[in-house]
């Protein structure tokens, strides 16, 4: 049976990076809520969402099922799929790794949306555009170099090309999205950034070339960044 993702069919948003890692294999899968069909839409997700009868709901999308298997939380999503998609390595300590690769990206995913939501997701950002250009200059000036700062490091004490081993990984996909997303919303501050940290920017060039992903990024699937996602273009934000 195909893998299903359940995930917002508006946004790239969290669901992005499992999908990234889908494209990358070739992997059999059906991302339901955007099937237009009687067992796709939005519903079947926020049923399971939902459904008093399961002891372990997920608590958000995007989830993921595998049969009778369900997993929720992106980092978990790719914790699961790495090995069965081949997109990690085969020893303990590189799964271990990757993983804390991956959460090192969710924080900095997290951190971005936060800029344009720094009071809370209850309002919009017209309710909180100083407190979110305070956020986002910060963001800007010092998060986004530490954060690619951190993984020039990894990729320069791996051979400069991947961050685990000598294969791609879910962690390189995952850190091209990162910077695509960072691209889209801060292009100034994230350009001054990737001067600085080159081998990143190849990375992510890199990946942007890969056969599947470039057919993915090239077709209806990929979903264009927009202002209801996680990476927001609002210019004044870009310090």
């Amino acid at each position: 049976m195909p893998y299903e993702l359940h995930y917002w069919p508006m946004i790239q948003g969290r669901g992005e990076f499992v999908r990234l890692a889908l494209e990358e294999a070739g992997a059999d899968y059906v991302d339901v809520a955007r099937q237009d069909n009687d067992a796709g839409g939005i519903e079947p997700m926020l049923d399971r969402l939902a459904d008093p009868h399961d002891p372990r709901p997920p608590f958000a999308p995007p989830f993921l099922r595998d049969g009778a298997v369900v997993i929720g939380q992106s980092p978990a999503i790719l914790l699961y799929l790495g090995p069965r998609l081949g997109l990690v390595g085969d020893r303990e300590a590189d799964r271990i790794w990757t993983h804390q690769l991956q959460l090192t990206i969710a924080d900095a995913v997290d951190e971005a949306h936060d800029t344009h939501h720094p009071l809370g997701v209850s309002l919009y950002y017209a309710d909180q555009k100083p407190e979110a250009l305070r956020r986002a200059q910060g963001f800007c000036a010092a998060r986004i170099p530490k954060f690619l700062g951190y993984f020039e490091r990894v990729l320069e004490g791996n051979g400069g090309e991947h961050l685990v081993g000598a294969t791609l990984s879910y962690a390189d996909l995952s850190l091209f999205q990162l910077v695509a997303g960072l691209r889209y919303a801060f292009p100034k501050a994230t350009a001054a950034v990737l001067r600085d940290t080159p081998r990143v920017a190849r990375l992510h060039e890199a990946v942007a070339q890969r056969p599947r992903i470039a057919a993915y990024l090239g077709s209806e699937r990929r979903i264009p960044f927009n202002e209801d996602g996680i990476f927001r273009r609002y210019p004044e934000l870009d310090g």
